[in-house]
């Protein structure tokens, strides 16, 4: 119907990705670090994690399409995935409130002070 919109199987899979303290700390990192991303030294420093557990954190929110990774050389920076979450969240909000935009417009507005 809205092909723009992900499929609920996509929606499954990110949500799950982001149900864990660890991986949900790492990717409100990234996405307040904006399109300068976060190197993965300083995202485990951040998190409060060893370098081998962001890793393997950050490879799930990989896989799940809310994290990328650009390296050079031994350097690694992550940067959040804009599109997947503007995509999750309008598959979360479609249809939202019963139609009434009113209910909805506080929260649109909470995201993009």
């Amino acid at each position: 119907m809205y092909s723009w919109i992900m499929e609920i199987s996509e929606a499954t899979k990110t949500l799950a990705a982001i149900a864990h303290d660890g991986r949900l700390t790492l990717v409100r990192r990234l996405i307040q670090a904006g399109p300068d991303g976060v190197s993965a030294g300083a995202l485990a420093r951040f998190a409060g994690i060893g370098p081998t557990t962001a890793s393997a954190q950050l490879l799930v929110l990989a896989n799940a399409g809310l994290v990328r990774a650009a390296r050079d050389g031994r350097h690694i920076t992550y940067f959040a995935d804009y599109d997947r979450m503007k995509d999750l969240l309008s598959f979360l909000m479609l249809d939202c409130c019963g139609g009434k935009a009113e209910i909805c417009e506080p929260v649109t507005r909470a995201c993009c002070r």
